[in-house]
């Protein structure tokens, strides 16, 4: 019941923070990974609401639904952002993990911009996992407003317990595409 109310408050208020929401759909390849992406309010000042599915061929997945807020200042946007994320690790258990943590962009102009996130979930704020750890950054370009290519590095890492091997999902670069409608 509590879960369905934090849901159900979490969407109303996404939906109550602007009448024109923009819906973003990407994904992002690296040699062993693939992350698909959707959002609802990401490209625009207030409440956003993103998901993702992360795989890693050799060690695992995740599954995060993250609610945040840009704020905008000049051509610098910064998006603190708390995620839960559902963890299903190859060499350890599946479990979950409350990550904090934000994003920022900077625009050179409207076709060019350098992005950057990070993400930490400690023990307290896990299970199942001693940490939950993400980072990623890189340069973005968007030839028309409805398409934004991206290339970059990303780092994402569960620490288990119980002495199980860390699973590192995702270290190396990458490259996205974003539709936006």
């Amino acid at each position: 019941m509590f879960k369905q109310l934090v849901t159900g408050s979490a969407l109303g208020l996404v939906l109550l923070s602007g009448a024109a929401q923009a819906i973003e759909g990407s994904v992002d390849v690296g040699e062993h990974n693939t992350n698909l992406n959707l959002g609802l309010g990401t490209t625009s000042p207030g409440l956003f609401l993103k998901g993702n599915w992360l795989r890693s061929d050799h060690d695992g997945s995740t599954y995060g639904l993250g609610l945040g807020y840009n704020v905008d200042i000049g051509g610098l946007r910064l998006a603190p952002t708390a995620k839960t994320i559902f963890t299903h690790p190859e060499d350890g258990k599946d479990g979950f993990a409350v990550a904090l943590g934000g994003g920022a962009q900077y625009s050179f102009n409207s076709m060019w911009g350098l992005y950057g996130e990070y993400y930490y979930a400690p023990e307290g704020l896990t299970d199942h996992l001693d940490s939950y750890q993400e980072a990623a950054g890189g340069l973005s370009f968007t030839p028309i407003s409805l398409l934004n290519l991206r290339v970059g590095y990303q780092y994402i890492e569960l620490n288990n317990k119980g002495g199980r091997k860390d699973n590192v999902l995702v270290d190396g670069p990458y490259v996205g595409a974003s539709l936006r409608f």
